[in-house]
């Protein structure tokens, strides 16, 4: 209840929380929010404007735009939340272990960590989806195994700090184990930090799949944002529903999961608790 409380006096973060569920609903209903296939053609006149029975217009092949956005919100959540799903994970695996183990395990995790985080993160993305195809389950690995060098690096620091606490060398007193320690102990003390950089990559990861697909590397089985914008591309000029309405989508999305983040962060952190008299 507290860590709601503090939730809710940063106005922002409540919006962002908001809409925040409205995209998941939408996302969820999508088949029942729109009657037509947003992959299916002729559906209504070509390049038809914003109003009427198409309320976001047609584009170039006179699919709804409407239906597309609707559609388009489900893959930015399902690449969004599974890419930083796994990446987490990773992250969380790899920084634990060089955190509490130090010396040279360490050395040898964060320096091939580095060297992941120097590849420019969009080019290898490019890279490796021309290589390994552009199904939406591929371009979900990509974005995986480019994301979790920030976690680790994260969950290290986190256990840099927390291993030489006082209630770490209690359980190491009593004989705990190292695993038990790490996940019983020290893990569960660093969720704040780890739930906050998920929030806030899961943007990331909607940005880089919007930017392949926008490229033309999305996966053409499935409609999303990116794909939208790639194909209204040569109708910007005269047609720009065709492309500034997913591009605000992915504004609209991305701003939730950062203003969740922050509001995450405000309330979560302790040193921002009040401190309420006695």
């Amino acid at each position: 209840m507290d860590l709601w409380r503090r939730y809710i006096r940063n106005r922002p973060a409540v919006l962002g929380l908001l809409l925040l569920a409205g995209f998941m609903l939408i996302a969820i209903f999508a088949q029942n929010i729109t009657r037509f296939d947003p992959l299916s053609t002729r559906v209504g006149p070509i390049l038809q404007p914003p109003g009427g029975e198409y309320w976001f217009g047609t584009d170039d092949r006179g699919r709804d735009v409407f239906s597309g956005v609707i559609y388009g919100t489900r893959v930015s959540f399902l690449v969004g939340l599974a890419a930083v799903f796994g990446s987490t994970i990773i992250g969380v695996i790899l920084g634990s272990i060089a955190g509490y183990a130090g010396g040279g395990i360490d050395d040898v995790l964060m320096r091939f960590t580095e060297t992941v985080m120097i590849i420019p993160t969009f080019v290898l993305a490019l890279l490796l989806v021309a290589i390994f195809g552009s199904s939406i389950w591929n371009i979900a690995l990509v974005i995986t195994v480019l994301s979790w060098p920030w976690a680790a690096r994260l969950v290290r620091a986190e256990f840099l700090t927390l291993k030489g606490r006082e209630f770490v060398e209690a359980s190491k007193a009593i004989g705990s184990s190292d695993w038990f320690i790490i996940f019983r102990e020290i893990l569960p003390n660093a969720m704040t930090s780890i739930i906050v950089n998920a929030s806030l990559q899961v943007a990331n990861a909607i940005i880089i799949e919007a930017g392949l697909s926008f490229l033309g590397l999305g996966d053409p089985n499935v409609i999303s944002w990116g794909k939208m914008m790639y194909d209204a591309r040569d109708y910007l000029r005269f047609a720009p529903w065709t492309s500034l309405i997913p591009g605000a989508a992915i504004f609209m999305l991305v701003l939730c999961f950062n203003l969740v983040g922050d509001g995450l962060n405000d309330a979560l952190n302790p040193r921002l608790k009040e401190v309420r008299p006695k």
